[in-house]
Formats: C-alpha cells, structure tokens, sequence
C-alpha cells in the first residue's frame, strides 16, 4: 500500500497547486464563457446523485445546488438514483444525451466499480471529469454502546472471534469497503461486512445502534461524533484529519502508508459539446469556492479542491487503477 498511498499524495498535491494558481482565473471566466456559448442553457439541468437522499453525495450536491442554477441562470434539478453502490444512477447518466442538461456528482465508488462489477459502461468512455469538487477523510466509528475504545480493541475481539462483527458501508465495493478488507488484511483478522443502498440508510442504523461499526466519509457522521452518538477509532488520511480532531491516523496506528481518502467529482457526458463542459467546470470551480458554500462543505468534513479538468482526469484514472489492483488482489466481488 506504500506505493498507492505515495502516489495519492503526490497526485493530489499537485492537483491542489494547479487549482490554486488556477482559482483566479476560472472563477472570472464564467461571464466571458456563458457569451461564447450563446443559448445554453435553455432549460432546467439535470444533476444525477447516484445515491439516495440524506448521503454524503446529496449533501454537497444540495450545498451546490442554488449557487450553481444561479450562476448558470437555470434551476439545477437534483435526481436521487440510489442502488448497486452507485452504478444504476451511473448508468442512468451514461444514458443520457451529451446535450449539457444532464450531469452526475459522483462519489469514490465510481471508480471501485469499474473493477468490482460487470458494468454496461465504462466510466471514462462514457463521463467527462469535470472538476474534482473535494476529498475528506473516510473514518470507522463505534455506536456508544459498544465496548470498543479503540482500533486496536476492534482488532483484538475480531482475532477473538472472526467473522462475528458486523461492520456496515454504503455499498458493495466502495472505497469503504475496500479500504477496510485491505485494513483487515494486513491487520491479521476478519469482519462482516454490511452494505447497504447508500450512506443515509447505512447512518441511520448506524446511530440506532443496529449495526455496532461503520466506514464511512466525515460528511454524514460528523454531527453524530460531536454528539457522542458514535465514536471515532480511526481515520484514512495519512496524518490526523482537522476534521476529526485528536483521531490517529490508521498510519499512524501501524499500518504504515495507509491513505484512503474519499471525494467528490462532478462529470459529463463524453461527446458534450467543449464550450458547455467548460462553462460547467467555471461555474462549479466558482461556485465550490465561494467563502459561503466552502464553508459548508468543509464544516460537513470534506476540504473544497474545485480542480480543472485535466487534473480531475488524472485524479479519476489514478484512482481505478490503485483500487483495481487493490480489489484485483483482494478478489473483492459484487457480492461479497
């Protein structure tokens, strides 16, 4: 994992000094970009969340949406096609016609699933990326009522009593999911995994207490963790997260080199014509960065990226090709 973790790190730092000289420049040329394009849009737009309402996705999706039909001079419609850990809201997308009035918010599981499931598209043939919106830290939390107090007491009993835990997700083959196999592969020991139609679903049992561990972005737990309802045993940035503060690092509790961070990509149909996807990318980089919709994000524990759209290319790629070897390895399927 030392390899992934280095080369995550190295693409994601360079991606936020390109966003940071571009900021300036992107949020400017919205105006210029909306007279060069003339006509669009005519009509309201069509933003696909791939995941049931109250997720993580829906929340930043909903934290874009007013500024963005602002800015754009249309209503942004959300859509909620939750089911199959994102993949039937992809494939609705991927459907639809490259005329700029249908878009996607996706999530980290958009590049898991090219390598989990037998998909009817191919995430790069079908989207454009069009700007990596942000990453946060994905963290495991315990229900209050559960003895563990730490990782390494999760770890223990599991070794204990294999195959006993229960440990939930948002879905099969998400970066939760496969970020925690790989935890137990190297630790030495093994949970049950519980996915479930999506991150909202998943919190809620997660915080009734039926389902004693959970995986999932900082995004919709963070709320939870202040109120005590759920205790957090570790996060998958490489150093503690601002986000959870006083939380170790999996690195830093031996597993050396461990970084899983989650993100949000907004993407377009591939055949899209040029000037429309760009006049997107300005105003989500514009509006992403705003002091008022930033501020919300990262208060939900996501940091803002707003990047272009070569660097959300690479970031995309980067990330089907690590996890795919990582999930090639771990013979991570559908249905397990």
């Amino acid at each position: 994992m030392s390899g992934t973790g280095e080369m995550f790190g190295s693409v994601l730092m360079d991606l936020r000094r390109r966003t940071l000289v571009a900021a300036g420049p992107a949020a400017l040329a919205v105006p210029s970009i909306a007279r060069a394009q003339g006509a669009w849009p005519e009509r309201p737009i069509r933003l696909i969340v791939p995941w049931p309402p109250g997720g993580s996705t829906d929340t930043v999706a909903r934290i874009l949406q007013p500024r963005l039909g602002e800015v754009l001079g249309r209503p942004v419609i959300i859509e909620n096609r939750g089911g199959a850990s994102g993949a039937i809201g992809a494939a609705e997308a991927a459907r639809a016609a490259p005329d700029g009035y249908t878009w996607m918010l996706a999530y980290d599981n958009e590049a898991t699933n090219q390598t989990v499931m037998r998909l009817n598209y191919r995430a790069l043939e079908a989207f454009v990326p069009v700007s990596l919106v942000a990453t946060g830290p994905l963290a495991l939390v315990a229900h209050q009522s559960t003895p563990y107090r730490s990782f390494n007491d999760v770890m223990e009993a599991a070794k204990r009593a294999p195959d006993t835990i229960n440990y939930a997700t948002s879905g099969v083959g998400g970066l939760a999911h496969v970020a925690t196999t790989l935890l137990q592969q190297r630790g030495g020991f093994r949970m049950v995994h519980v996915p479930y139609r999506g991150g909202g679903p998943a919190v809620q049992d997660a915080v009734a207490g039926h389902v004693p561990l959970f995986m999932s972005n900082v995004v919709i737990i963070s709320q939870h963790i202040r109120a005590g309802l759920l205790r957090p045993l570790g996060v998958t940035t490489k150093e503690e997260s601002r986000h959870v503060p006083g939380v170790r690092s999996f690195a830093q509790q031996g597993f050396t080199d461990f970084e899983a961070p989650t993100w949000w990509m907004m993407m377009g149909r591939v055949g899209t014509p040029e000037p429309i996807v760009e006049r997107m990318r300005a105003a989500v980089r514009q509006v992403a960065q705003e002091p008022d919709v930033k501020a919300k994000i990262e208060e939900q524990g996501a940091d803002v990226v707003a990047s272009d759209g070569a660097a959300a290319t690479r970031f995309f790629t980067n990330e089907v090709e690590r996890w795919g070897a990582v999930i090639r390895g771990a013979d991570i399927r559908a249905d397990s």
